[in-house]
């Protein structure tokens, strides 16, 4: 794949009407304008690599933020930790996804799950190494998805449980009252609370 460029979109500077370029200007009048800048505001701005991921993770985090509130918001028996960071995806560093939450939990015939809930601003299948994207579509809007998680002795840091439904993926999907809704049905202790979020 090409090496992307981004540049800074400035609204206001496009509706502006462009001046007239120089050589124009001369076949018009025969003068050459000296004070005029080499650089024109209205000129696009290309942006580094490390620009593109900041103002990703802003927005990543931002949308983090209202969706924790989101889900805590729902019901006070219904609490999730706040455990929100970013991370962007290398050589595309406009691409990226937001853990938003952590929690353990008991469903089917799995007893204490540790799983972590996760917001990307594409699609793409998850693989089942490790958090890692294959098959990235750009088109779609957001992803949510929630893998069940495990402590990795050998290499210190948490990984994907295969041991969970064969891949640990416990959901993924594009719609955002799915997602609140399976999350909140892995937060609900009670028969009773899962029965109220399926009704829903």
């Amino acid at each position: 794949m090409a090496k992307l460029q981004y540049f800074e979109r400035d609204l206001a500077a496009a509706a502006v009407l462009e001046k007239p370029a120089v050589h124009t200007e001369f076949l018009r009048t025969g003068r050459i304008d000296r004070t005029r800048p080499n650089w024109e505001p209205t000129e696009k701005r290309y942006l580094s690599y490390e620009e593109v991921a900041e103002r990703t993770g802003k927005v990543l985090s931002s949308a983090g933020v209202r969706t924790h509130e989101r889900l805590n918001n729902f019901h006070r028996s219904i609490q999730f930790p706040r455990m929100i960071f970013h991370r962007t995806l290398k050589g595309t560093p406009h691409l990226g996804y937001c853990h938003v939450t952590a929690a353990k939990s008991s469903f089917a015939e799995y007893k204490d799950v540790k799983w972590s809930f996760y917001i990307a601003n594409f699609s793409a299948e998850i693989a089942t190494e490790d958090l890692e994207f294959h098959k990235i579509n750009m088109r779609a809007e957001r992803m949510y998805f929630a893998v069940a998680m495990e402590k990795d002795e050998e290499k210190k840091k948490f990984a994907i449980n295969r041991s969970i439904r064969g891949n640990g993926l416990l959901f993924r999907t594009h719609d955002p009252k799915m997602a609140m809704k399976n999350v909140l049905l892995l937060g609900a202790k009670h028969e009773a609370a899962r029965r109220i979020i399926n009704a829903l």
